[in-house]
């Protein structure tokens, strides 16, 4: 950083610090409490205004300055998740030093009178590799996440000291600026175990949060399924949402409680080969001001989203789609820590509702950005010429096995016998390439379910068969956190009614490290049509952030001067990496870059502004092919009806129960008047009455879905996300249909109905009937 900013920034600094605006002191005790109606600080009503902002996403030089933009904003709180599996990556190791010193991220809060709101998990979602349980929890072959397992909840205990360690002494009655932790996340949306939440409640307090507050956060549906009578209960729900609609249940049992939003979602996440995700400034702005002339206390998911580095990206699922190294999520404060039109436009909202004679400090100047020019020479290191030691296993296991966590995993056998059919690979977890005797047979790509590919000639006894299988981001969502990567099961080939199952491997572990990636046999070379390391030097006489142009590239990740930058992926939407310029140095700086498939041309520069919505996927938007129509004119529906105008799930039971595997809605009106049917989730019922799983649910067809003016295709109705929603477009009439491949043949006795959350509930269907089928409908 150049003199003068550091000059300014310093100015702006203690600017900030004696601003004043409500805030918490650096050495005095105080108390933050639950009162009648409101929040009470110091015996005082607070409405808090908080600001998420994670800090594994931010550089640690960088945090001061976010903390400072997000005051200037008008909070007067940060609310922070703690990511377990990046302070415990080896199981009994704990590492809170430099980028993940929380305790320091809260003191520099506290000495710029933010107060922090600490959500510990253990459980965090947060778009966040495997939720941020870590990896090394599933060696344990029959392990049960978030439950009363044992083994699960002595690891989750030994953490949470852990983190007590780092945190406890900085609640507000003992001189620091903690006045509320969380329990658990949202786990209404996972189960319902009351038993459980009260044991991780009390591994909290165990851990010394004993001073202030607890609570729990879930949505509005489902908050009272596992809420417990001594913690606060608070609501999450996005921009557009009914407000009044949101609270009505939590006010009708808990009247005099304080309301509050703890996660008010400002834009959302972006996933790899689907569109960039945007949400509406004034619709967001509006809503906060409804919460506040209400008197309810906000925290604003994401204030500031900034980067996933590394390998720390999550997933989805169902279907399986992974997030991307961008969390820029539409939020006030870019990903670079840029203040935005959206910023602004909050800003004087909040200026309205500062402490009366004050006036918001100025945001602090954003660091420069610059150009790097292209970087055109590379050392190249072949995958396969530089494989580490290989282990051996007869059957197939998946990586956690291997004591792998991340990265990329080599299966190699060499054939017993010819082949020839179709290979099974069961399950690929996430990416694969086939190759037989180093040529390139195919790829398979989970988000698609690809698990099978025709093996278009005999493959010959002796023959090297490899299988490199790249594991994306674990699920941070749902019972399908149980995410093992690699190769899941084992490997088959099909011929006709004769299956084999193929042994005898070797198998190699290529984990995404710094010290792995730069310990390769680098040589002078050229771009490769095949898995390689490239390795380059570039010079710089100053410094500052940047972007890296990644759209020659085809599919990796990248270290510069020994930090994980993230993910690349040609398909977008993401086609740069934020480089924050604290990372690079005066001279020489070093740049790696493993293409697992090969670039078009080896070439980086740095660019002055992100490209983060240019989408290259080839893959159909919409889940109706060309000249496609359901015919349903010989099929006798189970159920016929009219849905209730309003917010909140519905539910229909049928007169008798049906068997199928393909579950048909057929909506012929809507309330509006107009072309649109919107669903925001959707449960089918199984023989017990209650929802069937939706981990293997598919898409079999849908007539319109909207793809111009976002993701709002017809996998939205089960993607556990209330606020994400499946809409069809506006110049397409009813009637609207969506056939849904449950995965398996259930006894369906009914279905449950979520419709959008905005007032009045656009595009909510009125009249429509089901139809029920063991096999696909006609097309």
């Amino acid at each position: 950083m150049n003199k003068l900013l550091n000059i300014g920034l310093s100015v702006l600094l203690t600017l900030g610090a004696v601003t004043g605006l409500q805030s918490c002191s650096e050495k005095q005790t105080g108390t933050f409490e639950v009162g009648k109606g409101t929040f009470l600080l110091n015996d005082e009503p607070m409405v808090i205004k908080a600001a998420e902002v994670h800090y594994p996403r931010i550089p640690q030089p960088y945090w001061e300055q976010r903390i400072l933009s997000c005051k200037a904003l008008g909070m007067n709180t940060l609310c922070l998740y703690v990511f377990w599996n990046l302070h415990e990556q080896e199981e009994g190791k704990f590492d809170f030093s430099g980028n993940n010193d929380i305790a320091a991220f809260c003191r520099l809060a506290q000495k710029h009178g933010m107060y922090v709101i600490v959500r510990p998990g253990p459980y965090v979602c947060a778009e966040w590799e495997m939720g941020g349980l870590p990896w090394w929890l599933l060696k344990k072959q029959d392990v049960q996440l978030r439950s009363l397992d044992p083994y699960y909840l002595d690891r989750v205990k030994i953490f949470m000291n852990e983190v007590g360690k780092q945190l406890a002494d900085l609640q507000i009655t003992r001189g620091g600026n903690i006045i509320m932790v969380q329990v658990e996340n949202e786990f209404g949306s996972y189960g319902i175990d009351k038993p459980y939440v009260t044991e991780i409640r009390d591994i909290v307090k165990g851990a010394g949060f004993t001073d202030v507050p607890l609570f729990q956060c879930d949505w509005s549906s489902n908050f009272t399924n596992n809420a417990l009578d001594d913690l606060l209960w608070t609501i999450n729900f996005g921009t557009g949402a009914n407000i009044d609609q949101q609270f009505k249940k939590l006010k009708e049992l808990r009247p005099e409680t304080p309301l509050m939003c703890s996660e008010f979602w400002s834009g959302w996440f972006d996933h790899w080969g689907r569109k960039h995700e945007t949400r509406d400034a004034a619709t967001m702005v509006s809503g906060i001001k409804d919460m506040l002339d209400r008197n309810i206390s906000f925290s604003l998911y994401m204030t500031h989203g900034g980067t996933t580095f590394g390998w720390w990206g999550g997933a989805n699922d169902p279907a399986y789609s992974a997030m991307c190294s961008s969390y820029d999520y539409d939020a006030p404060i870019s990903e670079a820590g840029w203040t935005t039109s959206k910023y602004f436009q909050l800003r004087e909202l909040l200026q309205q509702y500062a402490p009366e004679g004050t006036t918001l400090p100025e945001p602090p100047a954003p660091f420069p950005v610059m150009e790097i020019p292209a970087i055109t020479e590379w050392e190249v290191a072949p995958l396969f010429d530089n494989l580490p030691e290989a282990k051996h296993t007869e059957d197939i296991k998946p990586m956690e096995q291997f004591d792998q966590g991340w990265g990329s995993i080599l299966y190699r056998t060499v054939l017993k016998n010819d082949i020839s059919g179709v290979l099974h690979i069961d399950e690929v977890h996430d990416w694969a390439q086939v190759f037989a005797d180093g040529k390139l047979l195919g790829r398979l790509d989970r988000r698609r379910g690809e698990f099978t590919l025709d093996l278009k000639s005999t493959l010959k006894k002796g023959t090297q068969l490899d299988i490199l299988i790249e594991a994306m981001g674990r699920v941070n969502f749902d019972k399908s956190i149980h995410d093992r990567k690699g190769i899941t099961n084992k490997v088959e080939v099909v011929s006709g009614k004769n299956t084999v199952e193929l042994k005898d491997w070797m198998v190699y572990n290529l984990p995404p490290f710094y010290e792995f990636v730069s310990d390769k046999k680098y040589q002078k070379g050229k771009a490769l049509d095949a898995p390689a390391y490239y390795r380059a030097t570039f010079n710089l006489d100053k410094t500052g952030d940047t972007f890296l142009d990644m759209q020659t590239w085809g599919k990796g990740m990248v270290w510069v001067n020994g930090h994980a930058m993230g993910r690349f992926w040609e398909i977008g939407p993401q086609q740069t990496l934020f480089m924050p310029g604290c990372w690079l140095k005066e001279g020489e700086n070093e740049i790696i870059i493993l293409d697992l498939k090969g670039p078009v041309e080896t070439k980086v520069m740095g660019l002055t502004k992100p490209i983060i919505d240019m989408l290259r996927e080839k893959a159909p938007e919409t889940h109706r092919k060309d000249g496609q129509d359901l015919n349903l004119k010989d099929e006798t529906p189970v159920n016929k009806g009219q849905f209730a105008q309003g917010n909140g799930w519905q539910e229909v039971k049928f007169a008798s129960p049906v068997n199928g595997r393909f579950f048909c809605l057929n909506a012929t009106s809507n309330y509006d008047g107009n072309n649109i049917a919107a669903i925001a989730e959707f449960d089918v019922l199984g023989e017990n009455g209650k929802p069937v799983s939706r981990e293997n649910w598919k898409i079999a067809y849908t007539d319109s879905e909207e793809t111009r003016s976002g993701n709002r295709t017809a996998d939205k109705i089960f993607d556990l996300q209330e606020s994400t929603f499946w809409q069809t477009v506006d110049n397409t009439a009813y009637p609207h249909q969506v056939v849904i491949d449950l995965g398996k043949e259930y006894k369906v006795t009914g279905f449950r109905m979520l419709p959008r959350a905005e007032k009045n509930a656009p595009g909510l269907i009125k009249d429509y009937s089901v139809y029920v089928k063991k096999g696909n409908f006609k097309y």
